[in-house]
């Protein structure tokens, strides 16, 4: 029996320092002995020292504790836990194996962290990942405090932390390429495109070695430590400052008013199917973490990555709600995007559930009461649930708006009705009379799929560099090249593309609900027709900073757009726009006044804004046809007359004119083709000529 060391207690769980030394406690049911590695460097190949549990001492229910006397931060530490190796029965125990601790704040990985090590058989203490013991109470926050801020005043950046400064051209200080410090650099860049919270792709460690060499992985939709930060992206060296850096990132972007949203991954991990590496979860308790089918031996995969997460488990529900505490409590983060939140909607067997106990709890607990909760409300096994999930206080990423946004723009039929429906809020997708319209997050590209550039640049996918034959990414992309695969000098086929983009703009930032814009969207960032670059760290997928100074009248044109809807009250109201009542915001038209054009063929639609509190007016005509159209003008407010703001067909920095040209009186106005026109009604005053566009 050691008596260097005290018995501990079950809670809380992962290592925490008190006043005699750190608590270790585990989950663990069925394995049948516990061994604690503690190592004096992050580097050793093995411990400095072994404790074996006592189950008689260690152990209360299935929780598996200890107390080491003269240790604390930086301590780096896992464990090996031997049991019964019954895959038949779903036990995966395997002492040869060193398990991460799934509760750890840091992880270290060394010099030579092997995912293949950590296959098959054989020891691998030497290649494994490691917790770090931290001491949270050290950090000055300085008073940071969370923004919360409403949904109708939230414009999201989806980011990678890691891509987004580590192109040379990015001019951040080079050791700080690619990190959270890194990002810091370029908080200036945020606040003048007017976004106010970023949406960080996934940030908790990962393994960047779950991808066929010499790739790796990159996005990070592949956890391991659900409350570490990812090592890769700080630029400090000690184990411990991960954190602090993710934290100081934080506190400078709430500085900025910005929020910070994650994105994180509950619905599988690294580990992936039987064949895949024992790196934690699977060594401590197989049956109880992961979703396993009728043959135990064999996992469900609900998450197209081989492994499904058994969320509704009491285990794993208190694992993620702790996470979640611990990120809002600890790390200050302000909300987060559950990916393929769907998988949480089932239970062990992966029966759709009515009420999942994860998904409620989630919504209900009081540490999260102020977090923002966004669902990407569909998995990889076809159980789609946009509009339907569960709850009163989620948010849905709106595939919806993307689709039908791209098919409309695009020229396909039968679009015209779907795209009124999405600039609306979406109210036929979330018809309770309790919904706000801003819970849509409307997007037309996200990290999944085509950049904004791309859409408009290639008809197919273009993959072969991910190593798969092309079979990878998304076959439904609704994209058109405007005539030419690919990069094009001609004239005609460049502005044509800088045109549907801008098109795709307009209604993104013009429409009800909350607009998300893809990092580098607003500067025309190509992933050369790769729409799944999910193994690419590398130039594919970074922003090039050059491309500011290229494609300066878009970035121009985004900014501005943005600086306009967020001052208007019209585009921050939590009610849906009605086109009927004593102040109805919206009204319908086509190219005649009143009369719409919702039909199979119709490739046109506008609509008039109103707001009376404010006394805006705005008039929104969208054409999508390949021939210029006119449409009838309603009449603007008494005193007041029509001025242009934006026209998308004209060059910068025409394309959006503030103030707004003012109009010579007319009943009509041309749109050319493929193109969109938004006028301001605005006091009279002097008339600006505006010749390419009046008629008589």
């Amino acid at each position: 029996m050691n008596t260097d060391i005290l018995p501990g207690q079950s809670y809380p769980l992962g290592a925490t320092i008190f006043r005699e030394g750190v608590n270790f406690c585990i989950f663990s049911k069925n394995c049948e002995s516990v061994e604690l590695l503690l190592f004096d460097r992050a580097d050793d190949p093995q411990p400095s020292r072994v404790i074996r549990l006592d189950p008689q001492v260690n152990r209360t229910f299935y929780y598996w504790h200890v107390l080491v006397p003269g240790i604390g931060a930086g301590q780096t530490y896992a464990y090996r836990v031997h049991g019964p190796y019954n895959p038949a029965v779903g036990h995966r125990f395997d002492g040869t194996k060193v398990l991460l601790d799934p509760y750890t704040r840091a992880v270290t990985l060394g010099p030579k962290y092997s995912r293949e090590a950590a296959r098959g058989s054989g020891d691998n203490c030497a290649s494994a990942m490691r917790g770090v013991v931290l001491d949270a109470r050290g950090y000055n926050w300085d008073g940071d405090n969370h923004l919360h801020l409403p949904y109708a005043q939230t414009v999201i950046y989806e980011m990678h932390v890691g891509g987004f400064t580590r192109h040379p051209s990015s001019g951040v200080t080079p050791e700080k390429r690619g990190t959270y410090a890194g990002l810091v650099e370029k908080i200036p860049y945020l606040q003048e495109l007017g976004i106010t919270a970023v949406e960080l792709l996934p940030v908790q460690q990962f393994d960047e070695q779950d991808t066929p060499p010499p790739l790796k992985n990159y996005w990070g939709y592949n956890p391991v430590a659900l409350f570490a930060p990812h090592t890769a992206y700080s630029s400090c060296k000690d184990p411990l400052g991960p954190v602090n850096e993710f934290r100081d990132m934080v506190k400078a972007l709430h500085q900025a008013g910005i929020e910070v949203i994650l994105d994180v991954v509950f619905n599988h991990t690294a580990e992936s199917d039987e064949s895949g590496p024992t790196l934690s979860f699977r060594g401590l308790e197989n049956r109880a973490y992961y979703m396993l089918q009728a043959d135990r031996a064999v996992y469900a995969d609900y998450s197209g990555c081989g492994n499904t997460l058994n969320t509704n488990h009491s285990i794993v529900r208190r694992m993620i709600l702790d996470c979640l505490r611990y990120w809002v409590s600890q790390m200050h983060v302000d909300g987060f995007r559950f990916d393929l939140a769907s998988v949480m909607s089932r239970d062990e067997k992966g029966q759709k559930l009515e009420n999942p106990p994860i998904l409620w709890d989630i919504e209900s607990d009081p540490v999260l009461a102020g977090s923002k909760i966004i669902a990407e409300a569909w998995d990889a096994a076809g159980l789609y649930q946009v509009g339907t999930f569960i709850g009163h206080r989620w948010a849905e990423w709106s595939g919806p708006f993307r689709d039908d946004v791209r098919q409309f723009i695009k020229g396909d039929p039968g679009a015209a009705s779907r795209l009124a429906a999405r600039i609306t809020g979406s109210q036929d997708l979330y018809p309770s009379i309790d919904r706000e319209p801003n819970r849509s997050i409307n997007f037309i590209t996200c990290h999944d799929g085509f950049t904004l550039n791309d859409l408009v640049s290639y008809n197919s996918k273009h993959n072969l560099e991910n190593g798969q034959d092309n079979r990878d990414g998304s076959d439904a992309n609704f994209s058109w090249n405007c005539g030419v695969e690919g990069p094009s000098d001609d004239p005609g086929i460049q502005a044509l593309r800088l045109r549907q983009i801008k098109n795709m703009l307009a209604i993104l930032f013009f429409s009800q609900g909350t607009p998300m814009l893809l990092m580098g969207d607003e500067v025309r960032r190509t992933q050369r027709g790769n729409n799944n670059a999910f193994c690419q760290d590398n130039e594919t997928s970074w922003l090039n900073w050059d491309d500011l100074e290229t494609n300066a009248g878009l970035l121009r044109f985004v900014k501005e757009i943005i600086q306009f809807t967020q001052a208007h009250p019209i585009f921050r109201e939590e009610k849906f726009w009605q086109a009927t009542g004593s102040s109805p915001r919206i009204a319908w038209h086509g190219v005649r006044l009143g009369k719409p054009d919702l039909s199979h063929d119709s490739h046109s639609l506008a609509f008039t804004l109103n707001h009376p509190a404010s006394d805006d007016q705005m008039h929104v005509m969208i054409n999508a046809y390949w021939e210029a159209l006119e449409y009838e003008l309603p009449p603007p407010a008494p005193g007041k007359r029509w001025r242009r703001l934006i026209d998308t067909s004209l060059p910068s920095p025409d394309d959006f004119i503030q103030p707004a040209a003012a109009l010579a009186a007319q009943e009509r106005c041309r749109v050319e083709a493929r193109s969109v026109v938004i006028l301001l009604a605005q006091p009279g005053g002097l008339e600006i000529p505006w010749q390419l566009r009046q008629t008589s």
